[in-house]
């Protein structure tokens, strides 16, 4: 087995429980982690023996695009599509970051993770 992890996926989405997020929108950060069998890809060298990296990060690039009120219904809409989409995956973690929330203060960022 083998990890294979995409971070710092940057998106301009519009996520969030205020309306004017929603409308307005913000900057995320998107990180996967997946562990999945890269023994045959590191012996033949092809990329049909390896998890599609470009594949991965479409599929997290069309989801950021569905509005959501939680960062926690985003990662959990992610974490299933990769699960169904990609059967060599094995275990996922993804993290999915808010820029500068509007909670009243300055804040780096707000984080969801979650893993199956």
């Amino acid at each position: 087995m083998g990890i294979v992890e995409i971070e710092g996926m940057h998106f301009y989405a519009y996520h969030g429980h205020f309306e004017a997020e929603r409308i307005v929108g913000n900057e995320f950060l998107v990180d996967v982690w997946l562990e999945t069998d890269c023994l045959k890809a590191a012996a033949s060298d092809n990329l049909e023996d390896a998890l599609n990296y470009q594949a991965v990060y479409d599929l997290v690039k069309k989801e950021m695009q569905v509005k959501s009120h939680l960062l926690e219904h985003v990662a959990g809409r992610i974490l299933d599509a990769l699960l169904e989409e990609f059967t060599s995956i094995q275990k996922a973690k993804i993290k999915v970051s808010k820029l500068n929330p509007p909670m009243g203060g300055q804040i780096e960022k707000a984080s969801v993770t979650l893993m199956r």
